[in-house]
């Protein structure tokens, strides 16, 4: 069974993005995964293009969009949301309503970081470190926790403590 995610910060211009395409190029047809916002850039931030394409992830197809496309009749519906806005700095995280499983993954936005191109760049790396030590976590849930959304839950929920120093050696 495939299942279908989707990544939900304000901007769909870095955080959200970076963990679509990751999930997309490990998901190994077991998900679809997607991005969008409440409030869309309406471009990808150039330093998550270049942090994704520096790590090997296809970027192809990526763009900023609204959840809207992911709401409403006739649309498909999605089996989990994961919110990765920052609430920890005070950052408003959208809200998104349906009959889906939702769980937040944290992280500071990476295209706050004002200062020099290094410093933008590593800030970009360390989220993306981040990002894909938590997807691996999440890669490796047992198919069959899928089958009882609470547990689903619970694992998905514990997934949001594992941060960026858990994950520069990935």
């Amino acid at each position: 069974m495939t299942h279908r995610v989707l990544f939900v910060c304000t901007g769909n211009s870095a955080r959200s993005v970076l963990a679509e395409a990751t999930l997309r190029a490990w998901g190994g047809g077991r998900f679809e995964a997607f991005s969008a916002g409440s409030q869309p850039t309406g471009r990808i931030n150039p330093y998550a293009l270049d942090t994704l394409i520096a790590a090997g992830v296809p970027t192809a197809g990526l763009r900023s969009k609204s959840w809207d496309e992911f709401s409403g009749d006739g649309v498909q519906p999605i089996d989990l949301v994961v919110t990765v806005c920052d609430s920890a700095a005070a950052e408003p995280c959208p809200v998104f309503f349906g009959d889906f499983v939702r769980t937040h993954w944290g992280l500071p936005d990476p295209a706050a970081v004002e200062g020099s191109d290094a410093e933008k760049r590593t800030a970009f790396a360390q989220a993306h470190a981040t990002i894909k030590a938590r997807l691996m976590a999440f890669l490796t849930l047992p198919p069959a926790t899928w089958a009882d959304r609470d547990t689903l839950k619970n694992a998905l929920d514990r997934i949001d403590f594992i941060q960026s120093e858990d994950a520069m050696h990935v």
